[in-house]
């Protein structure tokens, strides 16, 4: 099993579909480009990876991602519930339909990142950058937004029930049909959108 994961660590197996890695030390493993589809990584540290391209809808419940290079990732419907992706990279990935309630992805640059209909249910994004990000349908609910910039972002129809933008910068926010019920809006920038009037 050593030489196995050795292999997974280098980048020589690429097809890793449906395999049970859970708990599995991958940290600094090569797996861009890498197909992890319906694989099983909950628990799995792969601190510092490198998972550019990688198709990655898979079970990520409480992984360490942090540091972990995810650009061009394809989480779409991934369990990401309880992750770590503290310093990651996450430029274009997609999160589209990704369940990451609970997850920590605070302070990271998810600029024009596809969060579309995506489960971020308590989530901590504080301070995240989601600069024209589309979080259109996303349920946020109680995730706490506090000085996040979503500036242009997409948020039709999105929930954010009882959620902190506490200091946010909705600046040109698209908030069509957004439901706000017991959303925290001190100190918020909402210059530009239908909320400023």
């Amino acid at each position: 099993m050593t030489n196995h994961l050795e292999a997974i660590r280098k980048g020589k197996i690429h097809m890793l579909a449906g395999r049970d890695l859970a708990g599995t030390d991958l940290s600094g493993a090569d797996l861009a480009g890498v197909d992890l589809s319906q694989a099983n990584l909950s628990g799995a540290n792969l601190a510092g990876a490198n998972l550019q391209r990688a198709v990655l809808r898979a079970n990520f419940r409480g992984a360490d991602l942090s540091g972990a290079d995810l650009r061009g990732a394809d989480f779409r419907n991934a369990d990401l519930r309880g992750a770590s992706f503290a310093n990651a990279l996450v430029r274009d990935a997609s999160f589209g339909g990704a369940f990451l309630t609970g997850a920590s992805i605070g302070n990271l640059d998810l600029s024009g990142v596809d969060l579309r209909g995506a489960d971020l249910r308590g989530a901590a994004l504080v301070r995240a950058i989601l600069h024209s990000a589309d979080l259109s349908h996303a349920n946020l609910s109680g995730a706490d937004l506090s000085g996040a910039d979503l500036e242009e972002a997409i948020l039709n129809g999105a929930v954010l029930r009882g959620a902190n933008l506490t200091g946010a910068n909705l600046l040109c926010a698209m908030i069509q049909q957004t439901v706000w019920d017991g959303a925290l809006l001190d100190r918020a920038c909402l210059q530009g959108t239908p909320l400023s009037n």
